[in-house]
């Protein structure tokens, strides 16, 4: 791309030259609007080299002095922690590259989720780094204290990764709403939304964009560049399974030779299930009668130093094979895959392309996915799958709208430091696209059932939360609230109490 100059600080630009042919269609539509400042929503497919969009324009303004050094500038969220520590090893190694080559400052990235020790949390606050990599809930509790929000006080830069999957939940009303109240901080900073399977995109667009404290709607620029990622999906059910179900008996055996076949061809596959329990299942069965372990499990409920040592082995090409759940389906970096298999059809179509993405996981390269449906329904959403995957068909998504029990964590979060003037609260929560439409009067009965107007019904969770000066109009959340904010803030659901170490786990563990 013979105008990198033009955008990039010349390190920066040199760097890119030396590493890579060209630039991606994605990267050479979206740069030059990124550099100009605008909002965007930036929708490739997976393997496009999404995350170098969105970071290099940062990269290069703090090399041109436009982003000071010594303070947290540019901010990456996603869902998943896992992902986050994926992006912070993808970071390190080209600013390393940068400083030792170029003449690049030293660029500080460090990660802050509920995996952050509270020593490192505390040591990020005294020392913030100039990219910060968060999930949604950690931005949440950031924002709840004094010392969290002056870090936060010079945010330029906020990159929102797999975007599609907060919009339609409450993971996401709160996730835009935070980011209203860091606007009131921070000011007005980029906004850069990444997805690779949206729907509607402009829906989403006005999802992230929100509105400025004029009343302004911000403007987002879609991206969305032309080309495709080449996909090659088969749907298949081998004769022995087959014969096993018109005979009674169960077909897992059969599956089983059958991947057991796929494993051996292939230098590494991915497995997705639907469950945990099933995960489990086919990890037995493929392991079954072989010298040593095969595949290995991978799911939420297991330890995480087993899953990262599990993703580590299976990047380095120390595994065959790897049986998750939807706990590897977003773009976490486990190396090259040459297939990925589904057991069973994964929820949406949404859900089975991001699946299929995670093969070949490079420019250029195509994306090999098989699909064994088990059962007759099975069949039946399979057949369908296949036509809508072919036909990049993605389910619309709705954004969630006006969810009051997110709304009355955010109320808390805001007044947890000092009284706030309840006015104000309104307006700064209706600037977020989620609560564009909140009456006053739903507004008003929450903040009431936060003062404890309801405690006498003798529920628990109705005491009062908030001290409400009636004649001030202010509130501001009592200790209690504040520590339960802490212990249980965010609209992730707690499925259990314990966590699970595989029968088969890395002989280091």
């Amino acid at each position: 791309m013979s105008d990198l100059g033009s955008l990039f600080h010349p390190s920066v630009a040199d760097w890119f030259s030396q590493r890579f042919s060209e630039p991606t269609p994605v990267q050479k539509e979206s740069w030059p609007v990124i550099d100009s400042g605008q909002h965007v929503l930036v929708t490739a497919p997976t393997g496009s080299g999404k995350t170098l969009t969105a970071f290099l324009s940062a990269l290069s303004r703090f090399a041109d002095g436009h982003y000071e050094v010594g303070h947290t500038k540019v901010l990456y969220i996603s869902p998943l922690k896992a992902l986050n520590n994926d992006i912070q090893r993808n970071l390190i190694s080209p600013l390393a590259e940068l400083e030792s080559e170029f003449g690049y400052p030293n660029i500080k990235v460090r990660t802050r989720s509920g995996d952050t020790t509270q020593g490192d949390r505390q040591r990020l606050l005294r020392n913030p780094p100039e990219i910060l990599i968060t999930t949604p809930e950690s931005l949440s509790l950031m924002l709840t204290t004094a010392k969290g929000r002056l870090a936060l006080a010079h945010i330029e830069t906020v990159i929102l990764d797999e975007i599609h999957s907060i919009v339609d939940n409450r993971r996401g009303v709160g996730l835009m709403t935070n980011l209203e109240r860091l606007s009131d901080l921070a000011g007005e900073f980029q906004r850069i939304a990444l997805s690779a399977t949206v729907n509607p995109l402009e829906a989403v667009s006005d999802y992230v964009a929100g509105f400025d404290r004029d009343r302004q709607k911000r403007e987002v620029r879609i991206i969305n560049p032309a080309g495709h990622k080449e996909i090659e999906f088969r749907v298949r059910f081998p004769a022995a399974a087959k014969k096993a179900a018109d005979e009674g008996k169960k077909i897992w055996d059969p599956l089983s030779d059958d991947f057991k076949d796929i494993i051996e061809e292939n230098a590494s596959t991915l497995f997705f299930t639907n469950s945990r329990r099933l995960t489990e299942k086919i990890t037995l069965k493929i392991n079954e009668e072989q010298v040593g372990p095969v595949a290995y499990a991978h799911h939420g409920s297991l330890a995480r130093d087993v899953r990262t040592e599990v993703e580590h082995r299976l990047k380095a090409g120390e595994l065959k094979a790897i049986v998750a759940t939807n706990s590897l389906e977003m773009g976490i970096d486990i190396g090259d895959l040459d297939e990925v298999v589904m057991v069973q059809s994964p929820p949406s179509v949404a859900s089975t392309l991001q699946r299929i993405g995670r093969a070949g996981h490079q420019v250029g390269v195509t994306s090999v996915g098989t699909l064994y449906p088990t059962h007759a329904q099975d069949f039946l959403e399979a057949a369908v799958l296949a036509q809508a995957v072919h036909e990049k068909d993605i389910e619309p998504l709705e954004p969630m709208e006006a969810a009051l029990d997110v709304l009355a964590q955010i109320i808390l979060s805001i007044c947890a430091t000092d009284p706030w003037p309840t006015e104000e609260i309104f307006n700064l929560v209706t600037r977020a696209a989620p609560y564009k439409n909140l009456s006053r009067e739903q507004f008003d009965l929450v903040i009431e059932m936060l003062s404890g107007r309801y405690a006498g019904s003798r529920i628990r969770e109705l005491k009062p939360r908030v001290t409400h000066d009636r004649i001030n109009h202010t509130i501001q959340a009592t200790r209690g609230a504040i520590l339960s904010l802490y212990n249980s803030g965010g609209t992730i659901p707690d499925r259990g109490y314990y966590q699970m170490r595989s029968g088969i786990v890395p002989p280091e563990l």
